[in-house]
């Protein structure tokens, strides 16, 4: 059974989870944490001391603490009425914590969110390989994009990594899930909506001047999720000496409510409740006193309600149990379900396990009366491990030991007392110094004769002196003597004063100096003192020293913004898997982005990691472009390729790259350069060819041109041949015509010499058969002889003659 109400330690963790879930149980929960915070030791509470301490702390980090003590110091029991001094403190403080806030909420961020559920580390996993076969299939893609015009790579060539570093680096930087950038666009657009950049502000001066920070998220159906600011003073919490609040088993805040909000928040209540609960200023439980819980003003019309929440574990038990057709079923039972071990093992079994649950009270300060105690609804659960449970408060304290909060403010306060004192002392001293005066002997004035028969009188001696400098004196008295007032004016120095004024600026300056000592904000950090001999890099290394003694300021708020994120994104899956108001949100968000429409629908099936991406400061960013600027003169990248690296908000990742760049680009170089050397071997040979060719041309020019010409040649002389053949062809021809010509003539001649000599034989064959006739007619007749010869024919006379047969 739980312990009675009136008990002041908590209830046991081991009870039952009906037991856990009873109204009794949570007010013992309630109760022990008031007698915790409450309690008095010594006339004050834990609570009150912390919001003391606290408020003093906001004092100092505003430059208006309390005087009293600087009083006390100066006063001569307890008396002031000899001094008249302004009291008001010195706002040295204030200086450095807007140094320090002002720097913070200047990084600028980015909330990244990774898909760590197995679909997502699937996903990424299948486009990794699917680039590593690309990268390893590159020599065949290029063939078959030559011979046959087809990519059988899905990735581009130019998007294409050259290594595995160069891979896992664009694996980095350039891939991204749809479902990824959704989740970011919901969770910068809850932050946008809940206008967060303020309450990281406020977080930031918080860690700052108190050395904690707090900030709450909530979901309800109606108003979706809030992200709200709370006050490090205000809150109450279990023992821890983390830093980071992860082992705390409740948490709760403090808050002054108005009795109308009350009734609003717990309709519940009735009249008398209400009546009773407005006496909270005028009871006493015996260790909570609203006087000394709360330092304003006690008004009835409000009551401090303590809101808390209560992490414990609950049991989840089944009844496994056998139907007729042999499959299982299971039945929820409760965690008093325990039947004997021999009816487990005959009739059915028992499964059972532990989580972590969330139980969300409230409870009227310095009352029993417990508004409210209920599992908490909607609890965010790491997909991770479901049986993990986050609280509603994120907080973190960089500087915690054994449960004491250190902070910067903290730290330099008592040098900012010293330093309100050294400035008493200074106005102490002024009020007494007085100025240099002037001494007038006037014995030394009457012995002066000014010769025009009167004397010189001490308001002509001043008058002179003030306007010329110059004074008239005699050595000698009128009898002759030595004139011991021979100077008549002197000036009487007042120097006390200087030496304390000075060894009280020193002393201001000591404790100046104490306090950036300690903090770290040196004068390099604030540009106060810029020492005109440093070299600048040396300015620079001081400020960046500077930004290392607060980094843990930074590390905290960030941590709160991660864990707000990390909230958001479990927020987000209850929203859009529970809450009406899912297809609003769901355009709301995709505004931003239509293609992510359809991712967000299955927000809620994913797991994601949430990290902060924080932009580099003033001093990465210029050790950064220093890297750039050294690699672009040495022409070791190029200028799209310095505009990428410049994009990247991670200097690791954007010094990685230029590692990257800066080798590809090496490589590329030398492959030019190869190329250019491959060129000029092949220009150079082609010259040689070149130069030979035209060599080989010309040769076979000339002796084309030769065997032109004796072709040419040729051709003249077959032409000639041919002439001299055609002509000798003729003259042959010509010649054997005459020829023929004269064989014909021969043969006429011969054939007519013949016939002439036929003729001539057959004229003689004739006379001779006519003289043979005659003859023989003679003999017959017997007649004389007849003379045959011819009777002047055959003489060559008469002009005849052989010359027509002459030669021509």
């Amino acid at each position: 059974m739980a312990e009675s109400v009136t008990s002041n330690y908590f209830p046991s963790q081991v009870a039952s989870d009906l037991e856990k879930q009873s109204k009794e149980y949570g007010l013992k929960v309630g109760k022990a944490i008031e007698y915790e915070w409450f309690k008095r030791d010594s006339g004050t509470n834990r609570f009150a001391s912390n919001q003391n301490n606290f408020h003093k702390l906001r004092l100092y980090a505003r430059g208006e603490q309390a005087i009293q003590k600087y009083k006390d110091e100066l006063s001569i029991n307890g008396d002031l009425s000899y001094l008249n001094l302004d009291w008001k403190p010195v706002p040295i403080i204030p200086k450095f914590v807007d140094i320090v806030v002002n720097g913070i909420s200047e990084r600028t961020f980015d909330i990244k969110a990774y898909s760590q559920d197995p679909f997502g580390v699937d996903k990424r996993t299948k486009y990794m390989e699917g680039i590593l076969a690309d990268m390893k299939t590159r020599d065949l893609n290029s063939f078959t994009q030559e011979a046959f015009g087809i990519s059988i790579a899905s990735t581009p060539d130019d998007q294409m990594p050259e290594n595995e570093d160069e891979l896992q680096l664009h694996m980095q930087i350039s891939y991204k899930q749809a479902v990824e950038i959704a989740e970011e666009q919901a969770i910068n657009t809850i932050l946008e909506g809940n206008r967060y950049e303020l309450t990281k502000k406020r977080v930031n001066y918080d860690l700052t001047v108190l050395g904690i920070g707090c900030v709450k998220n909530t979901f309800t159906k109606s108003e979706g999720v809030k992200i709200e600011y709370v006050d490090p003073a205000n809150i109450v919490y279990s023992y821890t000496e983390s830093p980071y609040f992860e082992d705390i088993y409740y948490v709760g805040e403090i808050k002054v409510v108005p009795i109308n909000e009350l009734k609003k928040q717990f309709p519940n209540l009735t009249d008398e409740d209400l009546e009773e609960v407005g006496k909270q200023g005028y009871q006493s439980t015996g260790f909570y006193n609203r006087s000394l819980a709360e330092s304003v003003v006690i008004d009835k019309n409000q009551v401090q309600v303590m809101y808390f929440n209560f992490k414990t574990y609950a049991n989840e038990v089944y009844k496994v149990k056998e139907t007729s057709t042999g499959a299982s079923k299971v039945i929820v039972k409760d965690d008093r379900f325990n039947p004997p071990n021999e009816l487990l093992e005959a009739r059915f079994g028992k499964m059972s396990r532990q989580v972590e649950v969330l139980y969300e009270g409230a409870l009227i300060l310095g009352t029993n009366k417990l508004l409210k105690w209920e599992l908490a609804k909607n609890m965010m659960r790491p997909k991770s491990d479901y049986t993990k449970v986050k609280m509603n408060y994120s907080i973190v304290a960089p500087r915690i030991y054994k449960g004491k909060i250190e902070s910067l403010v903290s730290r330099i306060t008592t040098f900012a007392d010293m330093i309100q004192m050294t400035h008493l002392k200074l106005q102490q001293v002024m009020s007494r110094m007085v100025p240099d005066g002037i001494y007038v002997d006037a014995d030394g004035l009457a012995e002066i004769d000014l010769g025009n028969g009167t004397n010189y009188n001490p308001q002509e001696a001043l008058n002179m002196f003030f306007q010329t400098g110059s004074i008239i004196g005699r050595s000698m008295t009128a009898d002759g003597d030595m004139n011991p007032g021979k100077v008549p004016i002197q000036e009487i120095q007042s120097g006390s004063g200087g030496a304390k004024l000075q060894s009280l600026i020193q002393t201001y300056n000591y404790y100046l100096q104490m306090i950036r000592d300690v903090t770290g904000l040196n004068e390099a950090r604030d540009g106060s003192m810029p020492d005109s001999k440093s070299l600048v890099g040396v300015q620079k290394i001081a400020a960046a020293n500077s930004n290392t003694a607060t980094r843990h300021i930074l590390q905290g708020g960030l941590f709160l913004t991660a864990e707000t994120a990390e909230a958001i994104s479990l927020r987000v899956s209850d929203i859009i898997e529970y809450s009406p108001t899912k297809e609003a949100f769901i355009q709301k968000i995709g505004g931003h982005n239509v293609a992510t429409l359809k991712e967000m629908g299955q927000l809620h099936l994913y797991d994601f990691g949430i990290f902060i991406e924080l932009a580099p400061d003033e001093e990465e960013k210029q050790l950064l472009e220093n890297n750039i600027q050294m690699a672009l003169s040495k022409d070791g990248i190029r200028l799209e390729d310095a505009i990428d690296i410049r994009e990247i908000k991670n200097v690791k990742l954007a010094n990685q790259l230029l590692k990257i760049r800066r080798k590809k680009k090496t490589k590329e170089d030398q492959l030019i350069q190869q190329q250019n050397i491959q060129a000029q071997s092949q220009a150079n040979a082609q010259a040689q060819q070149v130069a030979a060719q035209a060599e080989v041309q010309k040769n076979q020019a000339l002796t084309q041109q030769k065997m032109q010409l004796e072709q040419g040649k040729s051709q003249l002389d077959l032409q000639k041949m041919q002439q001299e053949a055609m002509l000798k062809k003729e003259l042959m021809n010509h010649e054997f015509q005459l020829n023929m010509q004269i064989e014909q003539m021969k043969a006429d001649t011969a054939k007519q010499n013949e016939n002439n000599k036929e003729d001539r034989k057959d004229e003689r064959t004739k006379i001779q058969a006519t003289q043979q006739s005659e003859l023989i007619d003679q003999r017959k007749k017997e007649t004389p002889p007849k003379n045959f010869e011819s009777s002047g024919n055959d003489i060559m006379g008469g002009g005849f003659g052989l010359n027509a047969f002459d030669p021509r």
